[in-house]
């Protein structure tokens, strides 16, 4: 098993949120950062519909499906499952603290996962009807790659279809080893593409989300192009609303100034889920390609293949769900098929001379028939001979 390999990294790892910028409303890790009492960050009880809930075109999509039986797995600060838009199928915490979220992040990426339907709340998830497992890896703004790693096994064993990875981390072999894993089992993994560091402006690859295989995701702003502290040096998948988001917050709360690629990140789990739901017999790198090959707008570096479309996503026609070309046959096993037998040409010949006998033998007897019986009418005796016939004289004209 796998997880006996995972080493208890040292390095820290941070929500991929942007750096604090003074204040709550820039989003920031640090803004979001509980204090020694497990208090997160006060929310708002009065929201407006989001930019996002109107890019996305949720309703259209969920005239298809609502992500049904699919289980998504959030590895992140926990989730606060007294929200009425959040239940959780099973949790596990891994920081042996307890599983409120002290957060909030956690929270507010099941909420825009698969928050709930709720009659006259202008919030709904992604995909409101898939189930979540919440994988409590760290009881503050940062954790250890170790239990981040562990998290992303544990959500596999699970029986995650998704995992979400809302974290941007150092490259570690435990990491990547999880990460081999979980593709290895089919899982789809969405990591976010992580945030610029704004304090010396310089940005380096964030992992998960820059292994091959993973779902990277950048964040974009409403008018759909890269948000300025989207990380452009992560591979990126696809974008998504990442500025301004609106999402479920703990203490029965929401909030509507949430930034960073870590809320992007989850607009493409939920798609993710939607995908395997509608798609069933698409392995995870067929969804992977499915969502990319259907975003739209990529433009510059660190866009990908664009903003995610989430209706094109489940209802696009493309080759790999019209037909799948029928596999060769398989070859017959050694001696199905008996080989010619060699020439047989001393065979050949003796056959054609006993056809040749046989022929002339019937020729003759033939005339056998004919010549026998006139023999005998005659005695055997030869026919008479006739006299030569005389040329007629010529006769004369008279003159």
């Amino acid at each position: 098993m796998i997880a006996g390999r995972l080493a208890a990294g040292v390095l820290t790892l941070a929500v991929a949120a942007p750096p604090a910028a003074g204040n709550a409303a820039a989003g920031g890790a640090a803004g979001m950062a509980a204090g020694s009492d497990c208090t997160p960050q006060r929310g708002t009880t009065s929201i407006g519909e989001s930019w996002a809930q109107r890019r996305l075109n949720l309703p259209e999509v969920w005239r298809l499906t609502k992500g049904a039986g699919v289980t998504v797995a959030i590895v992140d600060s926990g989730v606060d499952t007294r929200h009425p838009q959040l239940k959780v199928a099973s949790s596990v915490d891994l920081t042996g603290t307890h599983g409120y979220d002290c957060v909030g992040h956690g929270t507010a990426v099941a909420g825009i996962i698969a928050g709930a339907e709720i009659r006259g709340v202008p919030f709904t998830g992604v995909a409101p009807r898939a189930k979540l497992i919440s994988i409590k890896q760290t009881n503050e703004s940062n954790g250890d790659v170790g239990k981040l790693a562990q998290g992303i096994v544990r959500a596999v064993e699970l029986g995650a279809d998704v995992v979400n990875v809302s974290i941007q981390a150092a490259d570690q072999p435990d990491l990547k080893a999880a990460v081999d894993y979980a593709l290895a089992q089919d899982v789809v993994v969405v990591a976010a593409a992580g945030n610029v560091q704004r304090s010396d402006g310089s940005a380096a690859p964030a992992y998960p989300a820059a292994y091959p295989g993973v779902l990277s995701v950048g964040s974009a702003g409403p008018e759909g192009g890269r948000a300025d502290s989207s990380n452009a040096s992560t591979p990126v998948s696809v974008l998504a609303p990442g500025t301004a988001v609106t999402a479920p917050w703990p203490g029965l709360a929401y909030r509507e100034d949430l930034e960073g690629t870590s809320f992007a990140a989850p607009y493409v789990a939920g798609v993710a889920a939607l995908v395997r739901a509608r798609y069933p017999g698409l392995d995870q790198v067929r969804v992977r390609r499915r969502i990319e090959l259907t975003a739209d707008g990529a433009s510059g570096s660190g866009t990908g293949a664009g903003m995610v479309n989430p209706l094109l996503a489940v209802s696009a026609i493309l080759p790999e769900t019209v037909a799948i070309a029928p596999q060769d046959p398989a070859p017959l096993p050694p001696g199905a098929v008996r080989p010619a037998p060699a020439e047989d040409i001393r065979g050949i010949s003796i056959a054609g001379r006993v056809a040749l006998f046989s022929l002339s033998a019937a020729v003759l007897a033939a005339l056998a028939g004919v010549v026998v019986p006139l023999g005998r009418r005659r005695g055997w005796r030869p026919g008479a001979q006739r006299p030569a016939t005389r040329p007629a004289s010529p006769q004369r004209s008279p003159l």
